[in-house]
């Protein structure tokens, strides 16, 4: 069964509006199902379509981003947000508002894909879980050699040019799996996303330290090396590691 994510994209300018369409058009997991170009619009259409996600721009006339945002999440079926702006210091308000993420403009496609990666994590996990290895071992082939890896025994994994590079207890191992390949089969053992290019075991994580420009660096029990954690996923990681 395909599996569909239901956007919807409000802005007031209809050039931002067409663009955001056209980089969401590569992945086959969004339809676009509507736009609007006020805030008012946003929870009209809301409500009628029920959308599973809303890319909402903050700055517009009489409603803003932030007012609409407020109404969306009092709908019996409140849609995911991701904030659209021009200005980073909307950031830390836009997780006030539970944002699942915010896009700076103009759009960075890296950041967009960023941003739908987190977005398919919500609504897939399910479905990762199914597909996982019964026997919750990772399979690692080098030159023939199939070996097994528990994945409690995994550190962090990250990416390398053509290479997945799997930090463990016993040693490194180099698949050319891409990384989010890797983070969809190891959902269910809670692996998290701290970097468009590293995935952690939150199993091992001992402590995050603030760094600079809203980064942590984020440490790991009996490793010396710290790990980057962006902007970007500090919120949600602290969400995922905290009672």
């Amino acid at each position: 069964m395909t599996e569909i994510i239901r956007a919807l994209i409000v802005d007031d300018e209809r050039y931002a509006r067409d663009e955001l369409k056209h980089l969401l058009s590569g992945y086959p997991s969004i339809q676009v199902i509507g736009e609007a170009d006020s805030g008012e619009g946003a929870i009209m259409k809301s409500i009628k379509d029920q959308p599973d996600v809303v890319f909402l721009d903050v700055e517009m006339p009489k409603m803003n981003g932030m007012e609409a945002a407020k109404s969306l999440l009092e709908l019996k079926k409140s849609p995911l947000i991701v904030f659209a702006t021009a200005y980073p210091e909307f950031a830390a308000e836009a997780f006030r508002y539970e944002a699942i993420d915010y896009l700076l403009k103009p759009y960075d496609e890296e950041q967009l894909k960023d941003t739908i990666d987190r977005i398919q994590k919500k609504f897939f996990v399910s479905s990762a879980i199914e597909t996982t290895n019964t026997l919750g071992k990772l399979a690692v082939e080098d030159e023939g050699e199939i070996t097994y890896i528990v994945p409690t025994d995994i550190y962090y994994i990250y990416r390398e040019e053509k290479v997945s590079r799997i930090i463990t207890k016993t040693g490194t191992f180099d698949v050319k799996t891409p990384l989010k390949d890797l983070e969809k089969r190891l959902a269910p053992y809670s692996f998290f996303r701290i970097h468009k290019s590293y995935l952690v075991n939150l199993n091992h994580v001992s402590k995050l330290t603030p760094w600079f420009n809203g980064a942590y660096h984020l440490e790991l029990r009996d490793m010396e090396e710290t790990l980057a954690v962006s902007r970007n996923y500090v919120k949600a990681l602290r969400q995922a590691l905290e009672l």
